[in-house]
């Protein structure tokens, strides 16, 4: 048994179930809005190699290192986009949520917020870490904004820290919420949730 067991994690207009195959049409649609693999600073799936992500998220699975989910919209039933828990320590109950990516058309909606909440309220309240992570490249703002809206704290940069699928070399942010500070964020996130976006 592993400390990642699969779980389907539902809130009021998204669904995190664990990905699979029968995603991956929905996937490919959902990248395609927005030519998401061309943004040089993350490394998003391009069509051709959506198979390949799954395949790849699915062995990581198996090793017990990842839980992928297939972020599904409740109002059409299709999938949107993809999250997963990664780089999972049993021993010291820390886990990092990333590898996320949505469709263009549900960017700046708050799947994204209802999203962070499941996985932070069922790492928090269930898995019982002590730490979860957030880790994205320097250059990726939005990505950065999102994850400080969410109330994570910057830890620090690791420079020259991997090399990107282009060759240059990516500078890390590492941000992270511990378990002290999660019943603050996690007001915050139910407020995010509730009042209206301008």
């Amino acid at each position: 048994m592993t400390w990642l067991e699969p779980v389907t994690l539902s809130g009021s207009s998204v669904r995190l179930e664990l990905l699979d195959r029968r995603h991956e049409s929905d996937l490919i649609d959902a990248v395609r809005d927005g030519e998401l693999w061309r943004l040089w600073y993350t490394t998003v799936p391009a069509p051709e190699k959506m198979s390949a992500e799954i395949d790849r998220r699915l062995r990581l699975n198996t090793a017990g290192s990842m839980l992928p989910f297939a972020v599904i919209d409740l109002a059409t039933g299709k999938a949107v986009g993809m999250t997963t828990y990664m780089n999972a320590d049993a021993i010291n109950k820390r886990v990092e949520i990333g590898a996320t990516w949505y469709r263009r058309s549900v960017q700046r909606t708050d799947v994204n917020t209802q999203c962070k909440l499941l996985l932070l309220t069922h790492a928090f309240e269930r898995l019982d870490c002590i730490g979860v992570e957030f880790r994205t490249h320097f250059f990726n703002h939005a990505s950065r904004r999102g994850i400080e809206r969410l109330g994570a704290k910057l830890d620090g940069i690791l420079r020259s820290h991997q090399r990107a699928t282009d060759g240059t070399l990516r500078d890390t942010c590492v941000y992270s919420i511990i378990a002290s500070e999660w019943p603050t964020v996690k007001s915050h996130l139910n407020f995010q949730l509730t009042k209206p976006r301008g």
